[in-house]
């Protein structure tokens, strides 16, 4: 399974969980060309940490902009979510 269809995947499924929280903050900062603080990313468990380089990598790569725009959604809600 590429990243971009895991992180949405973890994001569906546990959108208040801290690991959504913060690869939700690291999607939207790369839509909206935002900071990202990096050192979120080292509170992460190995596997979603090793999830956010992947998405890193396939964003840069422009690999499934569909899926991406799909991740931009998601994210968008989880961060709602987590104001309110």
């Amino acid at each position: 399974m590429n990243a971009i269809k895991a992180a949405s995947k973890l994001l569906d499924h546990s959108p208040r969980s801290e690991e959504a929280q913060t690869l939700a903050r690291l999607v939207l900062a790369l839509e909206n060309n935002e900071l990202f603080e990096l050192g979120r990313l080292y509170t992460l468990r190995y596997e979603a940490f090793d999830l956010a380089l992947s998405i890193l990598e396939e964003w840069r790569s422009g690999q499934s902009p569909r899926g991406m725009a799909k991740l931009f959604d998601l994210s968008r809600q989880v961060r709602r979510a987590s104001l309110s």
